[in-house]
């Protein structure tokens, strides 16, 4: 680890902070319907929106109808997407004249996209076709972040809300989401990228003479082994900017190319990557502000911010000082840092990132649901490796994904308030609210269903010849790679331990299954208790009141997610990275 490392992580959580509470301020005066600069452009497209769709937009929902609106929305684009990918062969905006995408993979991809997920199990260059990216992929990157966003104000005003059975109309954040919000940012932020050499254009793809021609020996079913020589190179290109900073912004994290941000056209330089971090973490961190604006009371919305904070610091602290250190396997080479070398390890990292960006990019984009890489986790030191995916089995709370992150950490700080009730003895109130026997089971139910979903899964694909075939490596790093796989799809982050092969029957719709219970079956719990939520009465603060406002009560917080974390998914990751650490320590690798 270097002085220059620290500064830049620094620098980064600096502007972070800098951008919170603007961004939230924002984001309250778009959802509570105030007035915005951008309401002469937006208020007429909005208005027509409505008019064409048939929606009034002052009829609110109850929690059943906002459920209701969002599954058969969600349900109606993933159909489309699926729809556009089995025919994509027919249709303008492909000069490659890809064929159709398979069914299973189709399904996998519909679903991916649909649920904020973004798992590819495809290379997107050679599988999916200009108008495929644009208007089956980008598209949904804005509509599942918008509905992250609106399902996490729905869930901030039933906690505002006194004895009210409406949480809000849900057509109405939705397309205040993508018009207030996600567009204009978009916009801006797709002509940054171009500024620093992400491509954006309809051009074939380009064929390139190389330098020095390779060899490549391939071995034929029937055993025989065929040399050829290969003299050129295709260079892949497209619509990228416009997806790249959806993509960021909406915490999707799906690539237009396999390399994703570790590709030089999506994430060229330095101050690039810097930006596409940053936006990450925009708007998940913006709403902590907005949550403490809602529910007039801000010193809550920044002791949210404190635990958030605190766990990110934890994960970057740990991830960097793991890929910093000398690999133990490489007896006798000199990994110090120099003028010359970064030292440690830079298996799997660009050089122009280095270990210090690389680290803070792979705790940030699974600290959000992004999952969008600029280094391939697979390749990182047991350790280094373990951060993001434990990043994920915590919920994706810290910052988290846009709107999703929100009300992951809400769900836990009932279940905090809970506990520092039964300390105490007394009933416990949130916000002046008492947290009653409903909230905590549904609550409950919330947090279980999500282990539930990756260890049954998990479990299957370790025990069975189906997920083991798909495997590059074997003993504890293989389990890694299933548990990560499993983990990350019912995270809706999308990141991988690419090592597994996952483009099988079996991990497609496994897979695909998984983000669809990992993204639904925990809305609706989380809506059914802001619901309840909204129709409490208000009750006066007395001197048993446990504050949620103070230090304390960010350190309760962190504990209780980390206890619940450790209590749930140690036993696993004791069989995978932390025994391949032992043994790597004892110089042995898989």
């Amino acid at each position: 680890m270097t002085l220059n490392g620290w500064l830049q992580i620094a620098v980064f959580f600096g502007l972070v902070l800098l951008l919170t509470k603007p961004m939230g301020s924002y984001m309250t005066r778009v959802f509570e319907r105030r007035r915005t600069w951008l309401d002469p452009v937006l208020v007429p497209c909005e208005k027509l929106l409505y008019k064409l769709t048939g929606v009034n937009p002052d009829q609110e929902m109850r929690w059943t109808a906002y459920a209701t609106s969002m599954l058969v929305f969600s349900a109606v684009t993933l159909v489309l997407t699926y729809v556009i990918e089995r025919v994509q062969q027919y249709l303008p905006f492909n000069p490659q004249h890809l064929g159709a995408v398979a069914p299973d993979l189709a399904w996998n991809t519909a679903i991916s996209f649909t649920t904020n997920t973004n798992w590819q199990s495809y290379t997107p260059e050679t599988t999916m076709s200009y108008l495929t990216q644009m208007l089956g992929l980008a598209t949904h990157n804005f509509w599942s972040g918008a509905v992250g966003i609106a399902l996490a104000v729905a869930f901030i005003r039933g906690i505002a809300r006194k004895e009210a059975r409406t949480l809000g109309n849900f057509w109405v954040d939705l397309t205040r989401a993508m018009l207030w919000v996600l567009l204009p940012i978009c916009i801006v932020y797709s002509l940054a990228l171009v500024s620093q050499g992400v491509v954006q254009n309809f051009h074939h793809y380009d064929t390139a003479q190389l330098v020095e021609p390779q060899t490549q020996s391939v071995t034929g079913a029937d055993g025989k082994t065929t040399t050829t020589t290969v003299t050129t190179q295709t260079i892949a290109q497209g619509p990228v900017a416009s997806q790249e900073a959806i993509k960021m912004l909406g915490t999707n994290g799906g690539g237009f190319f396999n390399a994703n941000s570790a590709h030089p056209f999506e994430n060229p330089t330095p101050l690039s990557n810097l930006l596409e971090m940053l936006s990450i973490f925009l708007i998940p961190a913006g709403l902590t502000a907005t949550l403490g604006q809602m529910t007039k009371s801000p010193r809550h919305g920044w002791a949210v911010f404190g635990a958030m904070t605190l766990l990110w610091f934890v994960g970057v602290l740990t991830c960097y000082w793991a890929e910093a250190q000398p690999n133990p396997l490489y007896h006798g080479v000199n990994q110090q840092v120099s003028r010359l070398q970064p030292g440690g390890n830079m298996e799997g990292k660009e050089v122009r990132f280095g270990i210090a960006n690389s680290a803070l990019f792979a705790t940030v984009t699974t600290d959000a649901s992004c999952g969008a890489v600029n280094a391939m986790h697979d390749s990182f030191m047991p350790l280094g490796g373990m951060v993001p995916m434990v990043n994920i089995m915590l919920g994706e709370i810290v910052f988290g994904g846009v709107g999703a992150g929100m009300y992951g950490m809400l769900i836990f700080v009932i279940v905090s308030v809970f506990i520092a009730g039964l300390m105490v003895g007394r009933t416990p109130e949130y916000l002046g609210k008492k947290i009653q026997a409903y909230d905590v089971q549904l609550s409950m139910l919330y947090l279980l269903i999500f282990p539930t979903v990756i260890l049954t899964f998990s479990a299957i694909s370790v025990l069975s010849s189906m997920g083991l075939s798909a495997l590059t490596n074997h003993g504890p790093h293989g389990l890694s790679e299933i548990l990560y796989a499993y983990t990350s799809s019912a995270g809706n982050n999308g990141s991988a331990f690419a090592g597994l092969s996952a483009n099988t029957h079996w991990y497609n719709i496994s897979l695909g299954l998984t983000m669809f219970m990992g993204r639904f079956l925990m809305i609706i719990p989380m809506l059914a208790v802001a619901g309840n939520l909204a129709g409490k009465k208000i009750v006066p603060a007395s001197a048993g009141t446990f504050p949620v406002t103070t230090p304390l009560f960010s350190v309760l917080l962190v504990s209780v997610i980390l206890i619940l974390g450790a209590l749930t998914f140690f036993p696993a990751l004791s069989l995978g990275p932390i025994l391949e650490h032992l043994l790597l320590q004892a110089g042995h690798t898989f």
